[in-house]
Order: structure tokens, then C-alpha cells, then sequence
């Protein structure tokens, strides 16, 4: 089990960019949460199989929907007890 913290960067809020990330998330079976950070970024934390964070980040830096990403932040961190893929507010 491998946790990863992503700051993701760009027109990334108000996008469904934290919705789409969830439910691929879901999709590759990680728990974690999307949240909106206050400078426009979004902090990401998804902790699971590593070929599936691969994925995620992948997806992640395609730019899901209509999102424009232009920085991705990758940092592996210690994995903690989540439950789901929640949506932070």
C-alpha cells in the first residue's frame, strides 16, 4: 500500500476536476480525498496499489474534462486509515 500527496495545478476548480478524480479513483479501487485549495490548486491524496497511483497521476495530469493542468506536485507520504475517496470542501 503506497500513499501519494498531489498538488495539481491550472484551471482546476469549478471544472469537476475534483468529481472526475473520484470517480477514477474509484474506478482503480484508492482511498483519499480531492480538495480545493484556497490558491486555485487541488490537493489530492490517494493511497492504494502503486500501479494504480501511476494511473491516477496519469490521469491526473491529462486534464480530466474540461480542466487545464499545467503543474503536477508528486510527493509520497506516509498512508493513512481512509475509509472512501471523499470530496473535501
Amino acid at each position: 500500500m503506497k500513499c501519494m500527496h498531489i498538488i495539481v495545478s491550472g484551471r482546476v476548480q469549478g471544472v469537476f476536476f475534483r468529481a472526475n478524480v473520484r470517480n477514477k479513483a474509484n474506478e482503480f479501487g484508492l482511498k483519499g480525498y480531492a480538495k480545493n485549495l484556497e490558491n486555485g490548486d487541488v490537493e489530492v491524496v490517494a493511497q492504494g496499489n502503486e500501479d494504480k497511483l501511476k494511473e491516477l497521476v496519469d490521469f491526473i495530469k491529462k486534464g480530466p474534462g474540461i480542466a487545464r493542468v499545467t503543474g503536477v506536485q508528486v510527493k509520497h507520504k506516509e498512508p493513512e486509515n481512509f475509509k472512501s475517496f471523499d470530496i473535501l470542501h
